[in-house]
């Protein structure tokens, strides 16, 4: 049976299975706390594509303009997000994914197609190797080893602004960037403030709720960002041993 895709839109917003691995009957605080996010991000472009069925298969992407990340460029779109996985996996759901948003840069006029990628894989980022086989290749680093992956159509490339690719702040404390596009963030948000809180550790947690904010932070972000004693750490979400090994340090 050929595949069945969907598109969340501000009328189908509410009702529709949002992709991720959490499962339950209840509202969930972080899936709607997506939801709210998604609702203004869909009036800007924003696309968040799925299966028609409750599985982690899933692609988001937005013009670069108004995507929250520390990129410029004219005319590109940001890859976000590019899931298939559990018993979806090697099914060519990626695939059929990947080339419906390079279609859709196409048709629309786009100079290409670029997302978040790193000099090693790192959790919670797309898998860079398979875009890669598309034709995503390095356009801009950091000194921390985080790399902007581009796929240009007329040779233009996106880059990192200035603040992102200095990856320190002033405050030494633990502080954490965030928004909700990430159903996981706000449960993380919690987890980062129970532990600190318990070890009598201060911590600072700044949420980005405006694209001003997203395009002017001080690290590559892609929903999440860590910096401890003033150098960035990290787009991992935490768990709390991951806070706890962090603030030994």
């Amino acid at each position: 049976m050929e595949a069945e895709w969907i598109d969340l839109t501000p009328e189908n917003l509410a009702e529709e299975h949002l992709c991720c691995i959490i499962r339950t009957r209840k509202p969930h605080p972080g899936v709607e706390a997506k939801r709210q996010w998604l609702a203004q991000r869909l009036r800007e472009g924003h696309v968040f594509r799925k299966l028609r069925e409750k599985a982690t298969v899933f692609i988001e992407y937005a013009p670069l303009e108004t995507a929250w990340v520390p990129v410029l460029g004219d005319n590109y779109l940001y890859l976000y997000c590019l899931w298939a996985s559990g018993d979806h996996k090697g099914r060519g759901y990626g695939k059929a994914l990947m080339e419906q948003c390079l279609a859709d840069a196409g048709a629309k006029g786009r100079s290409g197609v670029c997302m978040l990628g790193a000099e090693k894989q790192k959790a919670w980022l797309s898998d860079q190797s398979f875009a890669r086989k598309y034709g995503f290749v390095p356009v801009d680093r950091t000194d921390y080893g985080y790399e902007l992956l581009a796929l240009s159509f007329d040779g233009t490339v996106p880059r990192f602004t200035e603040a992102a690719r200095q990856g320190e702040i002033a405050d030494q404390t633990l502080t954490v960037y965030y928004d909700f596009q990430c159903p996981y963030i706000l449960q993380s948000v919690e987890l980062v403030e129970r532990v600190c809180g318990e070890s009598g550790v201060p911590v600072v947690l700044e949420q980005v709720d405006s694209l001003e904010k997203a395009k002017a932070l001080p690290c590559v972000f892609q929903n999440w960002a860590v910096f401890y004693r003033g150098k960035f750490e990290t787009v991992n979400l935490l768990d709390a041993a991951g806070v706890k090994r962090l603030l030994r340090r």
